[in-house]
């Protein structure tokens, strides 16, 4: 099974159940173009670096929730921290219609 993690997007999806489902994909220019965001991970590498092992690059304001693709809402997050970050609001959101305010509170 090959799903697709969008933690901007806070999203996660089945897209092919097998390689060969999967191939025809992976060769789309549009999904490719979508897959890889060329000019904003490059700017991203030139700006900030390479992200290191287990680490990658992140929008800090989800664009679900108004981030913007670009750099300076860009930053770099353990893979592990985005999964679980985007997972948690994506939960909590989940039943909001489309537009409502949210506020987040950090409880130490």
């Amino acid at each position: 099974m090959y799903w697709r993690i969008c933690p901007e997007d806070l999203l996660c999806s089945l897209i092919a159940d097998t390689a060969p489902q999967f191939a025809p994909l992976r060769e789309d220019p549009e999904f490719q173009a979508d897959w890889e965001m060329t000019r904003l991970t490059a700017e991203a590498r030139a700006i900030l670096g390479e992200p290191g092992e287990g680490r990658c690059f992140c929008l800090k304001v989800p664009a679900v929730l108004g981030g913007d693709y670009e750099i300076a809402n860009i930053g770099q997050i353990s893979l592990i921290e985005l999964i679980g970050f985007s997972g948690d609001v994506a939960q909590q959101i989940d039943d909001l219609p489309d537009g409502t305010p949210v506020e987040f509170k950090i409880i130490d």
